[in-house]
């Protein structure tokens, strides 16, 4: 990066997304008429999933997936993949029907995703984080006909397989020896063998089934903090969509600095490895990491759960250049006091959303990891993984945003009721329209009715846009606590707080209060070594923010505060702390 800041940014957003979309370029767009509604579109982007796998396939002997001491290349990945593809035939799953997947993050799952894909099936990542009464929501709830788990969903799930009727087979991973599981469930080695074997499986041909980018493709549930879970409806547009997204960002980011975005070829650019820790069930994981890795020659490292030790060892053995996910993870690579004995010299990118980041944040990675590029983005499952996003220098200087949105993507800030568009730098609810968003939520109408209209997806975010098109996330509109009639939006205590030398994590909270409401509380997690009390830590809110802001009380979590598997932090369960209080 210029150490000389004066001469940035050396573009617009609006010139560099100009020159990046003008005709004849590799981001160039094209409005299509998708569902009655005109929508800026990908011009080059793969037309479906089936174009991502065979870009995949073409890397043949290079190294694809790694977990543990399995490793397996991208003609490996596409044998497996085929096989079962022709499996799932076997098994009378055809175009539309849906096809779960539920599974940590293990080489199978790519496997299996790819595999319901190329058939034609609708895949629905279920989340297995869920309970067995949950992932039997899931099921009955998508009409799943076939279902590809590993043995712990197998245990999970047990008795509730014969509750859900449109199920005709369990395809189960690594089932333990001597396992007697119910009639409907077969074991997946038997179809693929282990992770290992797979170059020797023969070559299988492709489905000969038409996909369009139109087609239905998956069914992502959302994180259902409240109320039933809801099934995102996405398309092979959307998800591809993500693709050219991912890409269009970094070159943007060159574009700013004054240099050129080089031409990159990816069959003989150093391969990019990405330490996996966000799971595959999760949109991120899906479309904003496995689908760019698959298409791009990409290599992906599984971890069973982040651990900051092991996870700077896989990275220093691999090679690994990029991870992220939450902030959590770019804290411990920083703070933990492990660091120092481990070479992570190949990372050069640390990237998250899903939750709020500290401003300080993004200073320390640029510290801590000379040459990276730290950065940030928003997105939803609604919109198939990231919306907004940026890197480098962007997200240093304005480390509160999320970014600008891709050029296909529009956004508007309307008042909470819906009914005005409000001006440049206003505060209202964040509305998203774009080739990423989905059609709306499974068999649910009057949900995707009150949600997705005329192609806009009303997000529940709280946010307000400036002059140049970068985002800036206040909070989620139902989480702002209303203290005496006075607004606070909880991510500008949370990041105060971040700003405290002793706070890793960090999350406001509101608890009843008989005459004003609500009112602020605040739970934290300390750093190693870290000594803040509640009453330090009140005071350093009070210093810095209006009085009503200050949380009135400070719990202290033992260790990073619970997330969902979107990275979301479970303000439920923090609220339970100060309940127990009183």
């Amino acid at each position: 990066m210029p150490a000389d800041t004066a001469a940035w940014p050396a573009m617009t957003i609006a010139e560099a997304h100009a020159r990046l979309t003008a005709p004849g370029q590799r981001y160039e767009m094209e409005e299509k008429v998708i569902r009655g509604i005109p929508t800026r579109t990908w011009k080059n982007a793969p037309a479906t999933l089936r174009e991502v796998f065979l870009n995949g396939r073409g890397f043949g002997p290079r190294e694809f997936m790694v977990h543990e001491d399995e490793r397996a290349t991208f003609d490996a990945f596409a044998r497996a993949t085929l096989t079962l593809a022709r499996q799932l035939q076997a098994d009378g799953v055809g175009k539309g029907d849906r096809v779960a997947v539920i599974m940590r993050n293990l080489p199978e799952f790519p496997v299996a995703f790819f595999a319901a894909a190329l058939v034609g099936a609708i895949v629905t990542p279920l989340n297995a984080w869920w309970t067995g009464a949950e992932l039997e929501y899931g099921l009955t709830d998508s009409g799943t006909k076939v279902v590809l788990m590993d043995a712990e969903r197998m245990e999970r799930l047990g008795d509730h397989l014969a509750n859900c009727p449109d199920l005709v087979r369990a395809y189960v991973s690594r089932l333990p020896a001597g396992a007697k599981p119910p009639a409907i469930v077969r074991p997946l080695e038997d179809v693929i063998g282990p992770v290992n074997a797979w170059a020797n499986l023969p070559d299988a041909p492709m489905p000969d089934v038409a996909l369009e980018p139109e087609d239905d493709a998956t069914i992502f549930y959302t994180s259902g903090t409240t109320g039933k879970p809801k099934g995102a409806l996405g398309t092979h547009r959307n998800i591809v969509s993500n693709i050219m997204a991912s890409g269009v960002a970094a070159a943007r980011n060159f574009l700013r600095r004054g240099e050129e975005p080089p031409e990159v070829d990816p069959l003989t650019a150093p391969q990019r490895v990405t330490l996996l820790v966000v799971p595959l069930f999760h949109a991120t994981g899906c479309h904003a990491t496995l689908s760019p890795a698959v298409n791009a020659g990409g290599k992906l490292v599984f971890m069973r759960k982040w651990e900051p030790e092991e996870g700077m060892r896989l990275i220093e053995r691999e090679k690994v250049a990029a991870t992220g996910g939450v902030p959590t993870i770019a804290w411990q690579l920083i703070e933990h006091p492990a660091r120092e004995r481990f070479d992570l010299s190949s990372l050069n990118q640390v990237t998250y959303g899903g939750a709020p980041s500290a401003p300080e944040l993004v200073r320390k990675i640029v510290e801590t990891f000379p040459g990276s590029l730290p950065g940030n983005g928003w997105g939803m499952t609604e919109t198939s993984a990231t919306f907004a996003s940026h890197l480098g220098k962007d997200y240093e200087v304005r480390p509160e945003s999320c970014g600008p949105a891709a050029p296909t993507g529009e956004m508007k800030i309307l008042s909470l009721d819906g009914a005005t568009e409000l001006a440049v730098g206003e505060v209202g609810e964040l509305w998203v329209k774009g080739p990423n968003v989905v059609k709306g939520y499974w068999n649910k109408p009057e949900a995707t009715a009150e949600t997705f209209k005329d192609g806009w997806l009303r997000t529940g975010d709280l946010a307000r846009v400036d002059e140049e098109g970068f985002c800036f996330i206040i909070d989620r509109a139902k989480d702002m606590l209303i203290r005496g009639g006075e607004n606070i939006y909880c991510v500008e205590v949370e990041n105060v707080l971040y700003d405290h030398p002793d706070v890793m994590d960090a999350a406001l909270v509101g608890v009843p209060h008989k005459t004003l409401g609500e009112e602020p509380a605040a739970v934290v997690h300390l750093k190693p070594g870290g000594s803040a009390t509640e009453a330090e830590l009140r005071d350093w809110v009070r210093q810095r923010l209006a009085a009503f802001k200050v949380p009135v009380k400070v719990a202290f979590w033992p260790e990073t505060l619970p997330r969902n598997a979107n990275g979301k932090i479970l303000k439920t369960e923090l609220k339970k702390v100060f309940e127990e209080q009183e």
